[in-house]
């Protein structure tokens, strides 16, 4: 039986701001681009959540929502240093952690002896020396595998703790309501919701033939999760299987042929960051992300080992008929044929 902690600091890039000028920690803020060049929200606080304001809002909506919203550029050099800072608390309790993000980690301690082998109270520990040393608040969750881990953590933010130990497992997944698992969305959630499926309990009605019949794929995951199956062994190397490049235009690009005058800048872009791979592994795809002027989006892929400028001008038409719009952002990338390994460290 695995021992997974999951860490997760409270709205990470903001605690940071907040730290460093305590004036802001009553105030609604949020850390991310500019109107003018219609710039996203990275992360807010919990006065700015209070409005509604989330990640990856436009900015210019944060604002209508908040009108004295305090806006902050962000400091990314800064945050990569408390980052490491963070990280470092994390290596004297386990080497095995593998980071999803600067504020983010699984932790593996099944192993560990530290507090006579309680996950619980390495969690606290952990906590307790952020919360002193690097002045913010990480909430932790303690559970038998990533899946309930990560759920976990997310139960009692901010600046919270939550264990699920082996025998809660059953009763915690049975009433975990559906919208908590990973890679439900919105839509998924909706057409759960018209299948009368809210929770795990109402997931385990269902035959994974079923469950795939609706979901493809991701039915023989749901299936395993509503059981709270999760195999997955924390990696210490995470594998990269795409590199892409995106941009949100400070005017939105009113036709076609504007957006296929803006992918060769794209493109070189691209294949800068493909370059910067040691080693670049092999291409197996390419994919065009197009974002309309009413925010909807839609991804184009194609499988090709060899993609070139007229490929992606391909995808691009096919992915602008499905709108037909104005475009407010535009991103082209690489499928992976094989798996580039990304070093813990390569996050900082």
């Amino acid at each position: 039986m695995r021992k997974i902690i999951h860490c997760d600091c409270d709205c990470f890039y903001a605690a940071v701001e907040m730290r460093d000028n305590p004036a802001l920690r009553e105030i609604p803020i949020a850390i991310g681009g500019s109107v003018e060049q219609r710039g996203v929200v990275a992360t807010c606080n919990y006065p700015a959540r209070k409005f509604g304001i989330h990640s990856a809002m436009p900015m210019a909506q944060a604002l209508k929502r908040c009108p004295h919203l305090t806006l902050i550029r962000g400091d990314m050099p800064k945050y990569k240093d408390v980052a490491r800072q963070v990280f470092a608390i994390y290596r004297e309790v386990t080497e095995l952690i593998e980071p999803l993000s600067l504020d983010e980690a699984f932790l593996d301690v099944s192993n560990v002896t530290l507090h006579q082998g309680s996950a619980t109270r390495m969690a606290q520990m952990i906590r307790e020396r952020v919360s002193r040393e690097v002045g913010i608040t990480v909430s932790a969750g303690v559970a038998p595998n990533k899946f309930l881990a990560k759920i976990a953590s997310d139960w009692n933010k901010p600046d919270g703790l939550c264990v699920i130990t082996p025998d809660e497992v059953e009763h915690f997944v049975q009433a975990l309501p559906v919208k908590k698992i990973h890679g439900v969305g919105p839509r998924t959630a909706e057409k759960m919701a018209r299948l009368d499926i809210h929770t795990c309990a109402d997931l385990r009605t269902r035959s994974l033939t079923e469950l795939v019949e609706h979901f493809g794929r991701f039915g023989k995951r749901l299936h395993e999760l509503s059981f709270g199956h999760d195999d997955r062994p924390v990696k210490t190397h995470r594998e990269r299987k795409s590199v892409s490049t995106e941009q949100t235009y400070a005017k939105d690009l009113p036709s076609l042929e504007a957006c296929r005058a803006e992918l060769p800048t794209l493109l070189e872009d691209l294949e800068r960051r493909y370059a910067r791979l040691d080693p670049p592994p092999g291409v197996r795809g390419l994919m065009v992300k197009v974002k309309f002027n009413d925010f909807t989006q839609t991804t184009v892929e194609h499988a090709d080992p060899a993609p070139n400028l007229e490929q992606f001008e391909t995808l691009l038409n096919v992915g602008w008929a499905r709108g037909e719009r104005p475009v407010r952002l535009l991103g082209v990338g690489y499928r992976l044929a094989e798996a580039a390994p990304a070093e813990q460290l390569s996050l900082f």
